[in-house]
């Protein structure tokens, strides 16, 4: 199995080639710390398998990336490996085509478990994920949209509606709608206390904030 890792932590990244290749089978044929330079060694290198970090400090993070690898001929599957377990960031990873999302804490069998059912094209995801998943089909009513998400998580950047409506491409109509629709189901009645409330829930992860 021909495997790529892409983590802005040359650490992370040595630690998980020497765990992956004390594997029959297994070959890390790469590895880079930026999405950029995935894409391109993919392209060249056809790996099976990526395992994709969400944050990779400059340029393109690792849902764009994920967007950019699965266009490539032929596409290797994308898993997500991260620290981060908000919503927003399940919803957006999903949203691009990655197989799986599991997290940093995951034991070594159940990482190669993960990694062989994301080579196979099914879905892996840690327990934590795949509860916030089954949490939002099975309460629609209260689980943001991942417009919504985004929003809230722009937000938090302290965007106005007339930045949002720039971003997005929206009207700043739309946007006031989307924002009645989020206050709505946080129960809140106010930006700040929307993107508190997104935070407690763990629907948005603040970067740089465990």
């Amino acid at each position: 199995m021909r495997l790529m890792l892409v983590d802005d932590h040359v650490v992370v990244r040595a630690g998980l080639r020497a765990l992956l290749e004390s594997q029959p089978g297994v070959e890390v044929v790469a590895e880079t710390g930026t999405g950029e330079q995935a894409v391109s060694l993919a392209a060249a290198l056809h790996p099976q398998v990526v395992l994709m970090d969400l944050q990779l400090g400059s340029g393109i993070d690792g849902v764009e990336a994920t967007r950019r690898l699965l266009a490539l001929e032929p596409a290797p599957r994308v898993l997500v490996l991260t620290t981060y377990d908000s919503d927003a960031d399940v919803v957006r990873a999903m949203a691009a085509g990655a197989v799986g999302y599991i997290l940093k804490d995951i034991a070594p069998d159940d990482l190669f478990r993960a990694i062989g059912d994301a080579a196979a094209g099914r879905t892996a995801l840690s327990a934590a994920v795949a509860g916030r998943l089954a949490r939002q089909v099975h309460q629609p009513g209260v689980a943001l949209s991942a417009r919504e998400t985004e929003i809230v998580t722009l937000l938090a950047e302290g965007l106005t509606n007339q930045q949002l409506a720039r971003r997005l491409l929206i009207s700043e109509a739309t946007v006031k709608t989307h924002l009645v629709h989020i206050f709505s189901k946080l129960g809140v009645d106010s930006r700040t206390a929307a993107v508190t409330e997104a935070v407690n829930r763990r629907l948005i992860t603040l970067r740089g904030r465990p």
